[in-house]
């Protein structure tokens, strides 16, 4: 099959998945198990089509071969990874009071965080948009044994599968789990995380990862409580009440503590800022 035709397919199955399971979320939204299963039954077909016809499919050039592992494949495999954890987490989650829920909800986020603790450098890759080291992480038969890979890579499929396109889908899969678990939190904690009806008084204007980096540098003050408090407490508080998602947020104090100039720019700023504003007043 010419590799454009292929593409273009891909796509094509990709478009009717999602609409697919945007029905199944629509009708199944109380029924979390049904959903999941429901949900890997409709990825499990595409994926397996794509499977046979990329078995004797050869790329044309290298760039081409970057983009369906890269790109396109970590689409459908990161929904599949992403609706068998759910599936995993709801037919688990302990009859229990609101406290047990809470600590169960947060210990699937610090696995969250254990993944990506263990490959920091290739998330930093990715977020990054690099590509020097696609050839070695992107291309089937690849395999660098100097880089960190999947202790199971050599059960993978060589045919359909390179050193890091798992890693990629697992990552999309992770950002979804993140939302979930930070939505079913909050809802624990009495209020939602979706409401839209509250009146926005005040809202966040700046950077998300200036506040982020405003908020740790309050936490690790123990300005909040006596410092009696987790930091995804203090992150969860001021999104409800600045109206903002401040996604992987473990991710983007790990960026900030890899700064190489000007750890705390966004704190340095406000010291700025309000000692010209002091001496303005004066």
């Amino acid at each position: 099959m010419d590799n454009n035709l292929f593409i273009k397919e891909c796509k094509i199955k990709l478009s009717s998945l999602e609409k697919k399971l945007n029905l199944i979320e629509s009708k199944f939204q109380g029924e979390k198990i049904e959903l999941c299963e429901r949900a890997l039954m409709e990825i499990d077909i595409p994926v397996r089509e794509i499977k046979a016809v990329l078995t004797e499919h050869k790329f044309d050039a290298v760039a081409e071969e970057i983009y369906f592992f890269k790109i396109i494949k970590p689409q459908f495999i990161s929904k599949f990874i992403y609706y068998s954890k759910l599936l995993s987490i709801e037919v688990t989650i302990p009859n229990a009071g609101k406290t047990v829920l809470k600590e169960y909800f947060e210990c699937e986020l610090l696995t969250l965080k254990a993944f990506y603790d263990r490959y920091t450098d290739f998330y930093e890759y990715y977020r990054r948009k690099a590509t020097f080291l696609d050839h070695k992480y992107f291309i089937r038969n690849q395999f660098d044994l100097k880089t960190k890979l999947e202790a199971g890579l050599y059960d993978y499929d060589e045919k359909f599968a390179t050193s890091h396109d798992h890693i990629v889908s697992q990552i999309i899969a992770n950002d979804l789990l993140e939302k979930y678990l930070l939505e079913a939190i909050t809802n624990i904690d009495g209020y939602n995380f979706k409401t839209t009806e509250e009146k926005l008084i005040l809202s966040w204007s700046s950077s998300k990862s200036s506040l982020v980096e405003l908020l740790y540098a309050l936490y690790s003050s123990h300005t909040f409580n006596g410092g009696n408090i987790e930091f995804s407490e203090i992150v969860r508080y001021a999104e409800k009440t600045l109206h903002v998602d401040l996604g992987n947020f473990y991710k983007t104090v790990h960026e900030i503590k890899n700064r190489k100039t000007n750890k705390t720019k966004f704190l340095q700023l406000l010291n700025e800022n309000l000692s010209n504003k002091l001496l303005e007043d004066d």
